[in-house]
């Protein structure tokens, strides 16, 4: 499968652009366990820059402690985990030294259309995939900040900027200042949709975003570094939750000192020098770069719903970022369509069921996709459609 190809959009994936390519064989070549400052400081020190662009770029709030991980799963799990440290903290309690058995129950609060590696990550984090609250969603899968329930005590709301199937995000800044005012901490899975913050156009839909706890998101995205590459984020006001939940020492690690060792933010003891593809993206790209790269994806996701729904086809979502769900009549049709869309090769579309509608769904997030590779897409799946049911 031609995932990193110019016409794959079949999940929100990009390509690698070259310079990520390049900088991911260095630093495969170096075969730097980035765990401790002083014995990778080169690759230590890179981490800790690209970090530090990665909240300037997506506006959050300087000083806010960040780690790279694998993918949103585990930026997911990493954040929530800092969320489990310090409410419990507030509570009485020290989750990293007693656990969860005895501790005061913690009450979580999702969206209906959360995406399932937030359920991933509170079910091993011991919180439970069915405990949680859910709050019912408009017809774009937006929490409705209106539906959130009254709540006390250790509390996490976990909020959605991007949602997986339409690009919608959630009321940000009314479900926050709601969440912080019952004491609960805020997170924001934006495993790509974080990335519009980068945008000076598109930044009004995160209108809120540095207002929460955390932040998870994929650099192996909308910044189409290579895989994995995922970033956990939390506020500097809440940093300390974050070491204190992945913080370890031994007898034999050299964790002492004033320098960033990595590895306090993160799962992981044995990892890959992820920062250096990301600290090489953002050297050669800069801030104009990452917000070309968003807004040009953006532009070919709408090119792709005028162009369906000029010929006849039903377009479901507001297309806000870079997603977009087309159905080709019922069911049946529709995944037919897709299967011809496939077996044809110009290009490839997944299906979804959204809302209890069957579609077709557009992710387009590669730098490689041009207008050229939209039109012929465009072309191969109107045929698609013409041809159903012979």
């Amino acid at each position: 499968m031609g995932m990193a190809g110019p016409r794959f959009f079949g999940f929100v994936i990009g390509g690698s652009l070259p310079v990520a390519v390049g900088a991911n064989w260095l630093a495969t070549a170096w075969d730097q366990n980035t765990a401790l400052y002083k014995v990778t400081p080169g690759t230590a020190h890179l981490e800790k820059v690209a970090l530090g662009w990665l909240v300037e770029i997506l506006r959050l709030p300087a000083g806010s402690a960040g780690a790279f991980v694998t993918g949103a799963t585990v930026a997911n799990f990493t954040a929530l985990a800092a969320a489990r440290q310090a409410v419990l903290k507030r509570a009485g309690w020290n989750v990293e030294s007693d656990g969860l058995f005895g501790a005061p129950n913690i009450t979580v609060v999702v969206g209906e259309e959360a995406h399932p590696t937030v359920m991933k990550s509170l079910g091993l984090l011991g919180l439970g995939r069915n405990r949680v609250i859910r709050v019912p969603v408009d017809s774009q899968g937006r929490m409705r900040a209106e539906r959130l329930p009254k709540f006390s005590g250790p509390s996490i709301v976990c909020v959605q900027a991007g949602n997986v199937n339409t690009g919608a995000v959630d009321p940000l800044h009314d479900i926050i200042a709601y969440a912080h005012s019952r004491g609960a901490w805020v997170h924001v899975d934006g495993a790509f949709g974080l990335w519009a913050s980068a945008s000076p156009g598109l930044a009004s839909l995160m209108k809120g975003v540095e207002e929460a706890d955390s932040w998870a998101t994929d650099a192996h995205k909308w910044l189409n570094v290579p895989r994995d590459c995922g970033i956990a984020f939390v506020s500097p006001k809440e940093k300390d939750a974050l070491k204190a939940a992945m913080a370890i020492t031994a007898e034999y690690l050299p964790t002492e000192g004033d320098q960033r060792n990595p590895s306090d933010y993160t799962p992981e003891l044995s990892r890959r020098a992820r920062g250096v593809e990301v600290w090489a993206v953002l050297r050669t790209l800069g801030k104009s770069g990452v917000a070309d790269l968003v807004d040009r994806t953006c532009r070919h996701a709408r090119r792709f719903a005028e162009g369906l729904s000029d010929a006849g086809f039903t377009v479901l979502n507001d297309v806000v970022l870079n997603q977009v769900l087309v159905s080709f009549g019922d069911a049946r049709n529709t995944e037919q369509v897709i299967a011809r869309i496939q077996s044809d090769g110009t290009c490839w579309c997944g299906g979804t069921v959204w809302q209890g509608k069957t579609a077709m769904r557009i992710s387009v997030s590669s730098w490689a996709t041009t207008d050229s590779d939209v039109e012929m897409s465009l072309k191969s799946m109107i045929c698609a459609a013409a041809n159903r049911g012979r």
